[in-house]
């Protein structure tokens, strides 16, 4: 099995746990505090596994203008008093040779509402600022939304603004996918 994939499946099970070894990089927040970062009002959050169909999975790439590194998604989706308050992905990449967790939560109508870096293996220089992230709230899947264009880029940390930004595009395919069923 290769390096990057070992690192990718210790990563997913550091979050699903909430343990982190010293060796594997750092967790800031386990799935479980994140969601409850991402939805503090939410009665519910659901869960929901879904393996994409070719045309789903086509659609999601060529919608993004990334690629997948899994067919296997999980969206959560949060519910209070009034509603779906929000749809969240946990998009796990690798950056350079070992891998990120980040978590994107949208609104109900889709648009980025907040992100947060959940693992970073990579040296602690090249992680992206919060400052840095904010950019991408209240933004929509449009041609736009790239480096160089709506976003700017990070000095000294290319890789990881092209990871982050990819990561978001792809949140923003797959809710356009699944929850709006392709249409705008």
């Amino acid at each position: 099995m290769p390096s990057s994939r070992r690192a990718r499946l210790a990563l997913a099970l550091a979050l699903a746990t909430g343990l982190a070894t010293p060796a594997s990089g750092k967790v800031y927040l386990s799935r479980q505090e994140a969601l409850a970062w991402a939805f503090p009002e939410a009665e519910r959050v659901e869960e929901r596994s879904v393996a994409l169909s070719d045309e789903q999975a086509r659609a999601v790439e060529s919608l993004a203008r990334e690629r997948l590194e899994s067919r296997i998604v999980k969206l959560y989706t949060a519910h209070g008093e009034s509603g779906v308050q929000g749809h969240a992905f946990i998009d796990v990449h690798t950056v350079r040779t070992l891998p990120e967790a980040f978590l994107v939560v949208l609104t109900p109508e889709g648009e980025v509402r907040s992100l947060r870096v959940l693992a970073f293996y990579e040296p602690e220089e090249y992680r992206p600022p919060e400052r840095w992230l904010a950019q991408f709230e209240r933004r929509r899947l449009e041609p736009g939304l790239h480096l160089g264009g709506a976003i700017h880029g990070i000095a000294g940390s290319t890789l990881s603004a092209r990871a982050v930004t990819g990561s978001v595009r792809r949140a923003l395919a797959l809710y356009r996918v699944l929850v709006q069923g392709g249409r705008d």
